[in-house]
């Protein structure tokens, strides 16, 4: 996954952050609108992320959409779009995650468990799908934004086996399937974090309810109108 077109210009400036456009392919004339967008995210979400963390997250971006006919990542080909619905949708997460180990189930392209690694640097992220080409994906882009706390991992959940400090999700549909799916990989006194839209039904949390603490957190995500909620889910103390 080399680099085979760059662009030649001078830094973009964003407020006091100067993004270097050299490596970026397909963001071209956009990349300061982009670079803007995200520095306005990142302020407004509270989050402490260095100029390099910010080029990381655009790279990340802008590779996400070269390589997304190959690797079939994701239906948004608009970049700006893309940066809203995928990679601020995933920051809105960060400051919400408990500590320690990350397993990201169905993790696609890397959703959320690539853009937690670039803003956590500290934490060991693991990015399970069953997948093989959007783990392929993800293990070339890894390697690529230096990201030495990513491990992906091409699997189905009921084959892996380790267990994590935390267990995040963006992609199942049914919030007592993820329970279902998670707990077994769950670390004594840890935590599932489910992406969701909508919050969960009455119905849902009274299936979960007699073995779980449950906390549903809304999400405010910059630029983005649509709903967004994070489930947080810890065992009841027995």
């Amino acid at each position: 996954m080399s680099d085979t077109t760059k662009i030649a210009a001078s830094s973009v400036s964003t407020g006091n952050i100067h993004i270097d456009p050299t490596g970026f392919v397909k963001l071209g004339t956009q990349l300061p609108t982009l670079a803007n967008v995200l520095a306005e995210a990142i302020k407004e979400l509270g989050l402490a992320l260095n100029e390099t963390q910010q080029r990381t997250l655009l790279l990340y971006l802008d590779q996400l959409l070269l390589w997304n006919k190959a690797y079939n990542l994701t239906a948004i080909t608009d970049p700006v779009e893309a940066l809203i619905k995928h990679v601020i949708d995933c920051l809105a997460i960060i400051t919400h995650l408990p500590p320690g180990s990350l397993l990201d189930i169905g993790t696609g392209a890397g959703l959320p468990a690539v853009i937690i690694a670039i803003c956590q640097p500290e934490r060991s992220c693991t990015a399970l799908d069953s997948n093989q080409k959007k783990i392929r994906f993800i293990k070339q882009i890894s390697s690529e934004l230096g990201l030495s706390n990513v491990q992906p991992i091409a699997s189905r959940i009921e084959a892996h086996e380790a267990s994590y400090d935390v267990v995040t999700s963006r992609a199942f549909a049914s919030l007592i399937d993820f329970v279902d799916s998670a707990q077994p990989r769950l670390a004594d006194g840890g935590y599932l974090c489910a992406m969701k839209g909508k919050a969960p039904s009455d119905e849902e949390l009274q299936a979960l309810d007699d073995n779980w603490q449950i906390k549903t957190i809304k999400l405010n995500v910059p630029r983005l109108h649509d709903s967004r909620h994070l489930i947080e889910l810890s065992h009841k103390n027995v």
